[in-house]
């Protein structure tokens, strides 16, 4: 499967954004589907998963309540709906895939496809 990440930009602390990964492929609702981030000289890290078979939601604490991931498998598009910004969410974010685990994945050994990274800027 590829992987085609999108809607980054630049936004003020307390705005929102809203990131697309695009799949290419069949078979996408059989991927569990995870966002990353990575700041600069820093690791990467989990963000947000959500599994393939009942669509179960996970976050990292430092997004629980601001941050929502969620798919359309008729799409074959996930979202990252990402609310009151804050300036230490500044990264670019990665879309990744791993197939059929129904596992919740938290590194980034655990899946096997990579989007290209889409930059988030918080900043006023």
């Amino acid at each position: 499967v590829q992987l085609q990440a999108s809607g980054g930009g630049f936004v003020q602390p307390g705005g929102s954004l809203r990131l697309s990964c695009a799949a290419s492929g069949r078979s996408f609702s059989r991927y569990d589907m995870g966002w990353f981030r990575q700041a600069p000289g820093k690791e990467r890290e989990f963000v947000a998963g959500i599994t393939w078979n009942r669509g179960i939601t996970y976050y990292a604490d430092s997004v629980k309540g601001r941050f929502t991931i969620s798919r359309d498998n008729a799409k074959n598009t996930v979202y990252l709906q990402m609310n009151s910004l804050k300036p230490e969410d500044t990264a670019v974010y990665y879309c990744a895939a791993a197939y059929s685990t129904d596992r919740y994945l938290l590194v980034p050994r655990d899946y096997d496809y990579w989007g290209q990274g889409t930059e988030v800027t918080v900043s006023s």
